[in-house]
């Protein structure tokens, strides 16, 4: 009794203290906190300068941490915490280098095709290989799969057909009419046995409903969440999501490319309206380096090792005499921004044209400089952006980098048939990139992706012909008339390029 006599005596004399001695607290709270922000600021801006990121990333950063420290502050905690990108993915990338040098690294056969394709295109091939490990292969059919109806048709066929397992990732997931397709063949075909596995992105799918989730699993669907975030301000991993689209069938046949799962992606949406968007369809000895980079990810996320012949064991094809076709994923966990560095490549080999279809056109300063060259050499370097805004601080940050790229001569269109989502590059009507990452500094260092690289086959002239008709369903800018675009306009431009090196 005295005990408790006790603290309600201090419970009291503690209320008496703040009541009546509030505005000293107040004032020594917000003092502290006001201390606090102001040595994190300065910490941060030491450890930024440390870091020796580009200077435009460095000087960015200290302008935002100086002009907004409380923004800044809360800004940097979820997006600028790259100088951990290394210890946090560094065994993922040890384990993933390790696997595909076992398993793929030297597929040796490979190298005596290598004479199909040319001396000038040679290098992007070999830099691939050493930067992922991803080889070559002369034993795999293509076919693009060209919008959301033809994608999803094909899709659908295929898991039908399932008899041993499916894999699927997926960046956005969502619980509507083409979602419900999917979650039905994917129940259907785990209760006749098919082991079948899900890993979604849980930024990218933060909408999909707990129902859709349990329903799957009730079924025994393996669902997991990649990088799930708790608390956003304390987790690390929130800047660095899994921008993949893959499907693996049986080991026998794969998808990837720019579509998620939503009725969006069939112009279902009343904003966008029809959605131009593309994706591949493969068969062959190349769905085995899909199938390993899906493994890898399983892996990350549940600690299961899959790596037996009953994943790994492609089916054996001749040569198709049809070019070659290397799987590449880049992300954060690499310790090359493989996805840029092979852009790159491929702009610079180019002798003739480079034709360039992104949603989120926002380079850094190699690959700005890179078209920029590459059209005052005299090149066809066309853009295809979109003309409808999806995100508009993206959309104004890519619009800030027209100016310069206009004066070098580089041809720039706006799609206005629908919203523009394909993410592909051509290169002299012979060499493509199609596959999931866009032309901006996200896909370049923070996302986790994947490309398939086409040298010389048959899907490349599809890419060609749907980019012409693209064309034809765009705008060219007239740089005369771009000039002219009110100053309101370029402020919000200058603005958001100011912020693209945080996007």
């Amino acid at each position: 009794m005295r005990n408790a006599l006790k603290v309600v005596i201090f419970l009291l004399s503690l209320i008496f203290l703040l009541v009546f001695t509030k505005d000293y607290w107040e004032g020594w709270l917000l003092g502290s906190l006001s201390l606090l922000i102001t040595l994190s600021v300065i910490f941060i801006s030491f450890v930024i300068f440390l870091e020796n990121r580009h200077p435009t990333k460095t000087l960015t950063w200290l302008v935002v941490l100086g002009s907004f420290p409380l923004l800044g502050f809360i800004f940097y905690l979820l997006f600028g915490q790259n100088y951990r990108k290394k210890r946090l993915f560094r065994k993922k990338a040890m384990l993933d280098e390790q696997t595909f040098m076992k398993i793929e690294g030297n597929r040796s056969r490979n190298q005596t095709k290598n004479v199909q394709i040319k001396d000038h295109q040679r290098p992007l091939m070999q830099l691939a290989h050493r930067l992922t490990k991803s080889p070559v292969s002369f034993a795999t059919e293509t076919k693009v799969l060209t919008n959301g109806e033809e994608t999803f048709s094909a899709i659908f066929a295929e898991l039908k057909k399932a008899t041993h397992h499916i894999h699927l990732e997926y960046y956005i997931v969502r619980h509507d009419e083409v979602g419900q397709q999917l979650k039905n063949i994917l129940i259907e075909k785990a209760k006749k046995g098919v082991h079948v596995r899900f890993l979604y992105d849980a930024v990218g799918s933060w909408k999909l409903s707990k129902q859709y989730i349990e329903e799957l699993r009730a079924a025994g669907v393996e669902m997991v969440p990649f990088s799930p975030v708790r608390l956003p301000f304390l987790n690390n991993k929130i800047n660095f999501r899994n921008h993949r689209k893959i499907v693996v069938i049986d080991g026998e046949i794969g998808f990837v490319g720019g579509l998620n799962i939503g009725d969006e992606y069939l112009g279902k949406n009343e904003y966008f309206g029809f959605w131009r968007d593309t994706h591949l369809w493969i068969r062959g000895e190349a769905v085995r380096t899909l199938q390993l980079i899906f493994l890898q990810d399983w892996y990350y996320m549940t600690g299961q090792t899959l790596l037996t012949l009953n994943y790994l064991s492609p089916p054996l094809m001749e040569d198709c005499g049809n070019g070659g076709v290397q799987l590449v994923a880049g992300g954060p966990d690499t310790q090359w921004e493989v996805i840029k560095h092979l852009f790159f490549a491929m702009i610079t080999s180019a002798q003739k044209s480079i034709w360039i279809a992104s949603p989120y056109f926002i380079p850094d300063e190699d690959i700005l400089t890179a078209l920029k060259v590459a059209a005052l050499s005299g090149l066809d370097v066309r853009l295809l952006v979109p003309k409808r805004p999806d995100k508009k601080i993206v959309f104004y940050a890519s619009r800030s980098y027209f100016p310069e790229l206009l004066e070098a001569g580089v041809s720039i269109y706006e799609y206005e048939k629908g919203f523009m989502h394909s993410k592909i590059i051509v290169v002299d009507g012979e060499l493509a990139s199609i596959g999931t990452a866009n032309m901006d500094m996200r896909s370049f260092h923070l996302n986790f992706e994947v490309n398939a690289f086409l040298y010389q086959t048959a899907s490349v002239q599809t890419l060609v012909h749907d980019f012409i008709q693209d064309i034809h369903d765009s705008s060219k800018i007239d740089y005369e008339v771009f000039k002219k675009r009110p100053l309101w306009i370029r402020i919000i431009e200058s603005t958001s390029r100011l912020l693209s090196p945080l996007l």
